[in-house]
Order: C-alpha cells, then structure tokens, then sequence
C-alpha cells in the first residue's frame, strides 16, 4: 500500500478552494494529469457524485467524492477493481489562505500488485503535479496576484 501525503498553502479562501476540488468535472481545464473530465449525474455536488476521468497512466474511470464535508473534507475514490484508495483532501482556513494536506492512498489489487512501485512513482507524480495546478489555478487571477504583492512563488511541500 502507498500512502503519499503532501500539504500546501494556497492564497484563496476556503470555500473557493474546496469548491473547486468538488468541480471533479472540470478538472481537464487546469489539471495537466487529467486530459478530460465530465461530471456524470445532476444535481448538488456532493456524497456520492461521480464524474469521469481520463487520468495520465491509469487511462479512463470514474471517480466518486465520499468522506464529504463542505469546507473541510472530501475523498475523490476511483471505481475500479485494479486499484482501491483515492485521494483525500483536507481543508484549513489560516487567515486569508487556505491549508490544503492532500493524501494519496493507492492499492494495486490482484495481478496488479506486480506493477505498485510504478503506480507509487506515477502517484507521487500526478499528486504532485495536481497540487502544483490546483495553486496555480487559483491563485492567477487578479485578486491573488494583488494577494502575493507581485511576488511569485509556492508554499508547496514535497510528497512523502
């Protein structure tokens, strides 16, 4: 079992943040580990919402969001039998910014429990970019870079 943890700061309020870790469907527009995405249902996002992915070195599944808690929880979950985990996300507002501690659990199962130190290494990765994409995303607009007073830079930790 691979558990890969990494925590971030991003210069946006909470709700900004979790809002768009819900908006599974459109993750394809900022996350470069994803080539496209699309909600599948209707309705409030929520427990239980699934959405499709076509993830960088897993190819296509569905995700489903379990463990939620608006602003300060929610798991991602991959619905398929080569591999059980997800990716949980862990909400903090600190001052104007948010504390986002990102958990990765992966789980090769049957014959492809041969292939974990490679599903280790394309995890750390995808996290990694991922958690790179999500603060860039959030913090290009206008009021960030007003936030940042012109300085660039990331609070990102390395994954573990």
């Amino acid at each position: 079992m691979a558990l890969i943890t990494l925590t971030q700061f991003i210069r946006r309020p909470v709700d900004e943040v979790f809002n768009t870790v819900i908006d599974a469907g459109n993750y394809a527009a900022w996350n470069p580990t994803i080539t496209s995405s699309r909600r599948l249902g209707e309705g409030e996002i929520g427990e239980g919402s699934r959405f499709e992915w076509k993830l960088k070195g897993f190819g296509k599944m569905i995700q489903e969001l379990q463990e939620f808690k608006r602003n300060e929880r929610v798991r991602i979950v991959p619905q398929i039998k080569s591999l059980s985990g997800g990716h949980r996300f862990l909400f903090t507002a600190q001052g104007d910014g948010t504390r986002v501690d990102h958990e990765l659990e992966m789980v090769p199962r049957g014959i492809f429990r041969l292939l974990a130190p490679m599903v280790t290494r394309t995890g750390r990765r995808n996290l990694r970019h991922t958690a790179e994409a999500l603060q860039a995303h959030l913090e290009s607009g206008a009021d960030a870079r007003r936030d940042r007073g012109g300085r660039e830079g990331t609070s990102l930790g390395a994954p573990r």
